[in-house]
């Protein structure tokens, strides 16, 4: 008997570990994203008040899940640089959710916001801006570009608003 309850148990528990383990496989569309800005070759201004204009759009066939930016340097294409005293290399990693209790399952989605500041210390060069989306199959897509972080440049975002 109690041979046939464990084996009972041990199929259940295979059969909900195959149901809640299995990713979607009818969705294999991976988000698209537009970003508006920044765009290729920007010039991002080292520690600006009002931090970087980020602005994109993301879709998606069937639902949206998160979004994420990484900043890295890319001096001498990735090589480690020599430092004049006192800087930092920037690096900025942050992941947000694109649907919430009102929109569960988003398709389209527009971003805008100011959260990426980059502070005086910062080593001024070369970095690559990452822009990732993932949708809620686990697809994913991204979007690579190259800015350069200075302390020459435009403090003003080009934007009236207070975001």
């Amino acid at each position: 008997m109690r041979t046939i309850i464990f084996t009972c148990f041990c199929m259940l528990s295979c059969l909900a570990l195959t149901i809640t383990g299995c990713k979607d496989e009818s969705d294999t569309q991976k988000p698209v994203i537009n970003l508006i800005e920044p765009v290729e070759g920007d010039v991002i201004k080292i520690g600006s008040e009002h931090g970087v204009h980020f602005e994109a759009e993301f879709s998606d066939n069937e639902a949206l899940a998160s979004y994420k930016i990484s900043v890295h340097p890319n001096f001498d294409g990735h090589q480690h640089a020599i430092l004049r005293s006192g800087a930092v290399d920037f690096e900025f990693d942050k992941s947000w959710l694109l649907y919430d209790d009102d929109n569960p399952e988003p398709k389209n989605v527009s971003v805008h916001h100011h959260e990426i500041k980059v502070p005086e210390d910062a080593t001024p060069g070369a970095y690559h801006l990452m822009v990732y989306c993932t949708d809620k199959a686990g697809n994913q897509s991204y979007l690579a570009l190259n800015v350069v972080l200075s302390h020459e440049g435009d403090d003003d975002d080009g934007h009236d608003d207070e975001d």
